[in-house]
Formats: C-alpha cells, structure tokens, sequence
C-alpha cells in the first residue's frame, strides 16, 4: 500500500465524499502523508472496525482464544521521561503553551502477533496496517451525519481500583482544568468547519476492560452544523481541524514544536486519524492506544496532558498505566 500526499488524499476524500463512493483515510499526526483506500470493505489487507462498520468482524481467529496473554513493558526510567516533562515544562512556563500531550515509545514483549491482537481487542475503534501498527482506541475524533459533525474528546484517566474513582477523577482541579481546555479547542476547531457550536455532554466517564486493570476515561462530546455542500468537502473538513487537539494541546502550533523537541522524533502514524466514509456517513477516531512493530520489536505508545500544575511523578505513572491490551 502506497503512502500519498496529503494534497492528494484530500483531494480524493473530497471527490468520493461528493459520489457518494465508501472509503477509507488514515493520516499521520506529522500531516506528511496517509492512506486512502476506496471501496475499503472488499479487501482484506488493512483491516479496521470504526464501531460498527468495516471488513472484520469479531469472529476472527484468535477472538475467541481464551488464554491468558503476558504483557511484558520495558518502560524508559523515571530520569529519561522526566528530560522529556521538563522540556515541556520549560515551554509552559515561557507561556508558549498551556497544555501538552506528551508521549513515549514503551518496548513491549507480547506473545500475539499485531493481527491477533487486533482480532481479539474490544474496542469500538480498531485498524490494523500490515507490517506496520495495530490501533485500539477508545476515542471517537469527529462522526459526520446528516449535516452534523461531532467530536468526543478524551482527557483524564484513573484506575477504576481507586477507591472512588469516579469521585477522585471528577474532582481533580488538574484533570478538570486540563479537560476545560480542550473542550474549549475543540469547540474553536469546530467552529472552522461548522456553525451553532454546542457541548452537548460534559465530562462523562467510561469504563475499559483491560488484560491489567479496568480504567475509566472521562469525555466530553461536542457539536455543529454543518454547510449543506459537506460532502463534497469531506476531506477539507477533517484536515482542517488536524492535527487532533487532545493529542497535541493548546495552542496547536507553538505546542506542537515544543513537543516536537521534547519527544525527538517523528511520531508517525500514532495519534494521527484514521476513519470511514460508508457513502453516507462518516466515523473517525484518533490513533491511540498503538502498537507498532519495527524490525521484529513491538512498541507500546502512550501519553497524557501536561499543564503547569502537573506532577512529573503522576505523570509518568498515567503514561505507563495506559500501556494495556483490550480484552481479560
């Protein structure tokens, strides 16, 4: 599968949205490139499932295994990531930025292949790119339907073995502030694409089964109206609001370079977008909770929001916290 430009993927979202034709994009966070496959469900190569749409259901092979799966992580030391934190740090103090989402790269020792593990996750966003990465992420990144685009942005992440853990997360003045500010991004990034902004739910929880522990998330979800001629501009629509604010910060731009520096190299296709237009309707989701493998190595990639409050300590904790399969 050839990689493509963005101008070029764009441009064929934007045509396919106008005919009315299926497809599937995925797009890396550095918006150098992505995949665009038309008609997605007749091939079997990349497999994907945005909630209840695509080319694999849950009857693979390996989705009824039963067995326990070890999940061995080889996470970097506490000193490592905190050269990362505080290099963020840094920019938040200067006022370049006032929330980052910064991320590692975990080696990771899995007895599943990325195709296994991609048949037996449970979650409502799944895509599997041969040779390459495996995705299952909980977080929707827009839905498109009838006129109406919405976004569920995903921010704050607790153990559910907390003793009150939904109480705890809910009141945490950090997680809180930190959510507030991407719920007031995403309402910006909306309103380049839509009009009669609106949140329509305010930090609710969900619950993940984990092979370690269950987690609850907390999301908000936000909504617009969209021009009478959007599917036509499909393609214009999702780049416009990229890269996806809950994975990268506010503001975007002076953000991004900060953790450009920070994290020292590219990251890829992680926590870039990948979705599906089934000729009517579009479902995208941001690409996290991502493995990738690289020369027989598989690397868990995972991350959380820094503000000027943040603990590095609790931080690195989150980060590692994160590094889960989908199903017990």
């Amino acid at each position: 599968m050839k990689k493509i430009t963005i101008d070029e993927l764009k441009e064929r979202m934007n045509q396919s949205g106008a005919n009315g034709t299926p497809f599937l994009f995925i797009v890396d966070f550095e918006l150098s490139g992505g995949f665009f496959l038309e008609n997605p469900t007749r091939q079997q190569e990349v497999l994907f499932q945005c909630t209840k749409e695509g080319n694999a259901s849950s009857d693979g092979s390996c989705s009824h295994r039963t067995e326990e799966v070890g999940l061995i992580i080889n996470p970097i030391s506490f000193e490592a990531y905190k050269q990362k934190f505080d290099v963020v740090m840094e920019g938040l103090q200067q006022g370049n930025s006032f929330l980052a989402n910064l991320t590692i790269q975990t080696p990771i020792e899995v007895s599943l292949t990325l195709p296994e593990i991609f048949f037996r996750s449970k979650s409502p966003y799944r895509l599997y790119v041969p040779g390459q990465f495996v995705c299952f992420s909980p977080e929707r990144f827009v839905k498109i339907a009838n006129g109406r685009i919405s976004t569920n942005p995903m921010k704050g992440t607790i153990s559910a073995e907390v003793e009150n853990a939904e109480e705890t997360i809910l009141a945490d003045t950090k997680e809180t502030a930190e959510h507030y500010t991407i719920v007031d991004l995403l309402r910006n990034d909306l309103g380049m694409v839509a009009s009669d902004i609106c949140v329509e739910r305010f930090r609710y929880i969900d619950r993940i089964r984990t092979s370690r522990q269950d987690i609850l998330q907390v999301s908000s979800e936000v909504a617009g109206n969209l021009a009478s001629d959007y599917p036509a501009h499909l393609g214009d629509i999702i780049f416009r609001m990229l890269p996806a604010g809950s994975i990268s910060g506010a503001p975007k731009r002076s953000t991004t370079d900060i953790l450009r520096h920070a994290e020292s190299k590219p990251r890829g296709f992680y926590t870039g977008v990948f979705g599906y237009f089934d000729g009517k309707e579009l479902d995208s989701a941001v690409l996290i909770r991502y493995i990738e493998e690289v020369e027989g190595q598989k690397y868990f990639r995972s991350g959380g929001g820094i503000t000027i409050n943040s603990d590095p300590n609790k931080e690195y904790e989150e980060v590692l916290e994160k590094i889960y399969l989908p199903f017990v």
